[in-house]
């Protein structure tokens, strides 16, 4: 086996953070809202990559999103506890691996995200781990709401890579979205598609990775 692995880039959700996109959905349908619809509206999409990539403030995601599915009247806090349902945890178990890991390789975070989710899950990790933002966990965390790029765009990973000074061959990416992996392969990292099933912490013993993980590589 050649594979040498000195860094690890972890996607966030369905990764790190439990995730289930479909929560949301279903408070959606409470309220009469065609999902399937929904999602598949140039609308939506648009205003979804808008805010994803910080040229949304959250308030004007709010304004908008409340106007593409008739809700003009919901307060913003109901609107952000209808939008954060989807964000589930982060095991304990998660963090130690993590925290193992770190010790043998040099991790990052590339997660597609916002401003309403980043609140919360960050209030989460201050009080029940006590890092106060994820660059204390991660050797360096990036979101696509600051960097203002999000996957699968190729100049995402560029960033990393170049900002890093890390070397494809020696890089591992880990998530669960085919189109992201695709893109990661192409620019010559190693990668592996994590199913939401599978639980990082299998991937490893006592934080490095398991042969039979290389073998796959």
């Amino acid at each position: 086996m050649n594979t040498k692995i000195k860094n690890i880039i972890f996607d966030l959700g369905g990764v790190v953070l439990d995730i289930d996109e479909n929560v949301v959905y279903k408070e959606l349908e409470k309220l009469g809202i065609n999902v399937s619809e929904l999602a598949h509206s140039k609308d939506f999409i648009e205003i979804m990559s808008k805010f994803d990539t910080g040229v949304y403030t959250a308030q004007t995601f709010r304004k908008k999103m409340k106007t593409l599915i008739g809700q003009e009247k919901m307060t913003d806090e109901r609107f952000d506890s209808i939008w954060n349902a989807m964000l589930l945890d982060i095991p304990h178990e998660r963090i130690e691996a993590l925290e193992q890991i770190r010790k043998h390789y040099r991790i990052f975070l590339m997660s597609n995200s916002n401003e309403i989710h980043y609140e919360l899950y960050i209030r989460d990790l201050q009080l029940r781990f006590g890092y106060d933002e994820f660059d204390k966990l991660f050797n360096k965390s990036y979101f696509s709401f600051d960097i203002h790029l999000e996957k699968p765009d190729p100049r995402f990973f560029e960033l990393i890579l170049d900002h890093e000074k890390l070397t494809p061959e020696e890089t591992l990416f880990i998530d669960d979205t085919a189109s992201n992996i695709k893109i990661a392969k192409s620019l010559g990292l190693h990668t592996y598609h994590i199913s939401r099933e599978e639980l990082v912490r299998n991937l490893f013993a006592n934080g490095v990775l398991k042969e039979d993980i290389l073998q796959k590589l």
